[in-house]
Formats: C-alpha cells, sequence, structure tokens
C-alpha cells in the first residue's frame, strides 16, 4: 500500500493582517500574501458563491471596493 502523503506546511502568517490592505498593486495584499509564501491567493467579490474544498497553501480574500475586507485559509 502506498503511503500517505504528507501535505506541505503553510506560511506562518495571521489572515487578519490582510484586512484593511488594498487588494493589488505594490504594496497590496496579493503580492504581500505571496511573498510570505502563499501558493495560491484567491480574491473574491462580497457574496461570492464557491466551493468549500479545503485547499493547503491557499489564502481567500473577500475584497470590496479594492480592499480586503475579509481574510480566511483555505
Amino acid at each position: 500500500m502506498a503511503p500517505v502523503p504528507t501535505p506541505p506546511a503553510q506560511p506562518d502568517d495571521a489572515p487578519e493582517s490582510y484586512v484593511g490592505l488594498p487588494a493589488e498593486g505594490a504594496e497590496g495584499a496579493e503580492q504581500l500574501a505571496r511573498e510570505r509564501g502563499w501558493t495560491t491567493v484567491r480574491s473574491l467579490p462580497p457574496g461570492a458563491i464557491i466551493t468549500m474544498e479545503y485547499l493547503v497553501g491557499r489564502l481567500n480574500f473577500e475584497v470590496e471596493g479594492g480592499t480586503v475586507v475579509r481574510c480566511w485559509i483555505g
């Protein structure tokens, strides 16, 4: 039987630190998240319908008016 793969560790990062930042640009949350080691960064409008599967290394942003208003892992 094949061994169960061990998922890579996620960045040691606080999702709350992105709230209030602009989503895009040189000082934006998306670029900062990638620099901190997140492999997938997803920006979503408020109320977006999304799948609920958990993806290791993914950081989700809810963006309203160009600003991150909520952030969560997975």
